[in-house]
């Protein structure tokens, strides 16, 4: 039912003249900064935020803080239906790659593909399934198998020949920590990711990723306020070079300090045991419009949309499938 060539891959520029299609997941960060009046400048900005980032980072053999810049380009993923007497296609997640020009010497080199992650079942099992299957309960609890279907859907696309024929390595997923859980410094510090911190216990959302067949580990950068989320395979230290692990942090902390300016743009640095708030009141405002609202509302509207011309539809042969790749 599902093999490697029903998964296709689109690549679309994200620079000051990016619009988001009528497909685009509207939900992502990158397409909420290119609405409204304030598109051009929105995207200016924060492009030109990615890039000093880079290079306040990067900073050997770099002295003019110039070096380099980031190119970005949204992967988006779509699934092509062909069983239950039905032929259809059905976005599943959008990501962003990352390429690094470096001005100096003259060379493009390929950075991480992931970063950023949005995607229509994850809409629909956070913002549909889980408040349904907990309306009416006194504790909190998962239903069986939540995410088992998004995870094999996920570990199929990047073992899919389409993925293998646009990219070289596996993604690394870069997201903020979680508000319900407590981080503490440790003595591990990467030249690179900065400072790692460790958590007891797992968040939702990493017990999700687990499901994708992704392990996390938190660092808060060199000169950063509060530790990212990296959700990676394999090894991240070993498997991915200096200037594309800075590629993914200036990338998604610039986003983060958009979306998340409480946690992440923050006016003092998180203490070595840290619980993230929203609430936080002591941060600062950059000067791009995001609407945090409306991304929530239309995640809402997404998961809805996923469950009736998604799940519903062909939720049986669906199932039955995850249940095959996960024996």
């Amino acid at each position: 039912m599902i093999k490697d060539f029903t998964f296709s891959i689109n690549r679309v520029r994200f620079d000051e003249n990016y619009h988001p299609s009528d497909k685009t997941r509207l939900t992502t960060n990158f397409a909420n900064l290119a609405r409204g009046e304030s598109r051009q400048k929105n995207l200016h900005n924060v492009l030109k935020m990615i890039d000093n980032r880079f290079n306040d980072i990067a900073h050997w053999d770099n002295p003019r803080g110039d070096r380099y810049s980031i190119e970005l380009e949204i992967v988006s993923v779509e699934m092509d239906i062909d069983f239950s007497g039905k032929s259809d296609n059905f976005p599943l997640i959008e990501v962003l790659n990352t390429t690094i020009v470096d001005k100096k010497d003259n060379k493009r080199i390929d950075g991480v593909v992931g970063n950023s992650f949005s995607s229509y079942v994850r809409d629909y099992d956070f913002s549909v399934l889980l408040p349904n299957y907990n309306k009416d309960r006194s504790e909190f609890s998962i239903p069986h198998n939540y995410g088992n279907l998004h995870g094999n859907l996920f570990k199929s696309i990047v073992k899919s020949i389409p993925y293998k024929n646009n990219f070289k390595k596996l993604p690394v997923i870069c997201l903020s920590v979680s508000t319900n859980k407590t981080y503490h410094r440790t003595e591990s510090q990467h030249p690179v990711l900065g400072i790692e911190y460790h958590s007891r216990t797992s968040s939702l959302t990493d017990l999700y990723f687990e499901k994708m067949g992704m392990k996390v580990r938190y660092f808060i950068p060199p000169k950063s306020v509060a530790p990212l989320a990296f959700y990676f395979f394999g090894d991240l230290l070993s498997d991915y070079s200096p200037l594309e692990l800075v590629g993914t942090i200036s990338t998604m902390e610039s986003f983060q300090k958009i979306y998340r300016p409480e946690i992440y743009n923050a006016n003092s640095a998180a203490p070595a045991y840290y619980q993230p708030s929203l609430t936080h009141q002591d941060y600062s405002i950059t000067r791009i419009v995001y609407d945090r609202e409306e991304r929530n509302q239309l995640a809402v509207v997404q998961g809805k949309y996923t469950e009736e011309n998604f799940i519903k539809p062909y939720q049986g042969i669906l199932e039955q499938w995850s249940a095959t790749y996960n024996a």
